[in-house]
């Protein structure tokens, strides 16, 4: 009976990923690592009139969308847990990288969904004045599972049919 862990996506079987794995004993975190090379450019690189022109356009708004991460992994888990996906403690500190959405949330119906397979990605912005080129295999965030409750007025009224922002609404 597998309760929860993580598996590469079909996609990615033949490209060497690792799975994710805690750094230590006591770590609360699965270190997650790129699944190929990427650069992710700084938000300063399209300057600052364009800056400002996005504020207001939307075709200028490409310039300051964050950077998806792939990793090559999806998730399982219970019915009432979920995958927390956080930044590493030294992106910010290090690399001016942020997570944009703050902390990402898997849930567990997006394991296997039809359009991803539940393909797990990590959304940066870089804020630094520099491109930053992240490498396969470099660790890049960390996964938490946790459990959560439900209220007693709990009333779910669909179900997730498709993958990465699907349930957006």
């Amino acid at each position: 009976m597998k309760l929860r862990g993580f598996e590469i996506i079909t996609a990615y079987q033949e490209k060497n990923i690792n799975l994710p794995q805690r750094a230590t004993h006591h770590a609360a975190g699965y270190d997650f690592e790129a699944a190929e090379d990427i650069v992710i450019p700084s938000i300063w690189k399209a300057g600052v009139i364009d800056g400002v022109k996005a504020l207001f356009d939307k075709e200028n708004e490409k310039h300051f969308k964050p950077t998806l991460i792939a990793t090559g992994i999806k998730a399982y888990m219970g019915d009432d847990e979920y995958l927390q996906l956080t930044n590493r403690s030294s992106n910010p500190l290090k690399r001016f990288l942020l997570l944009t959405n703050g902390v990402g949330i898997i849930d567990s119906d997006y394991y296997n969904n039809a359009d991803n397979e539940g393909h797990i990605m990590f959304q940066f912005s870089n804020f630094g004045p520099k491109d930053v080129v992240i490498k396969k295999g470099e660790r890049i965030g960390q996964g938490i599972f946790l459990s959560f409750l439900k209220a007693d007025q709990d009333v779910t009224t669909s179900s997730r049919s498709g993958g990465f922002g699907s349930s957006d609404q």
